[in-house]
């Protein structure tokens, strides 16, 4: 499998389902499904856009991600835009 993956490429899904969490829609439900819902695309969105936002290296079968976890430039909504 380490021969087919391309990490760049995987790396970049997970930033396109981070984007999709985020612009999804609330469907029309009320009370604690409502909380429920939001609470889980939170968690969504947070999974999935550490992960795109990882640096990742494919190295004899190992892939390692390594995500900067600490506080950036407000600015910068992407830790992909960060200077390496």
């Amino acid at each position: 499998m380490s021969d087919e993956l391309d990490v760049q490429a995987m790396l970049e899904r997970f930033r396109t389902r981070a984007r999709a969490v985020r612009q999804r829609g609330i469907p029309p439900v009320e009370g604690a499904e409502r909380k429920r819902f939001i609470d889980q695309a939170r968690i969504d969105f947070q999974d999935f856009a550490i992960i795109g936002d990882a640096q990742g290296q494919l190295e004899d079968g190992i892939l390692t991600l390594t995500v900067d976890l600490r506080p950036g430039d407000p600015e910068v909504t992407s830790g992909s835009d960060r200077p390496s």
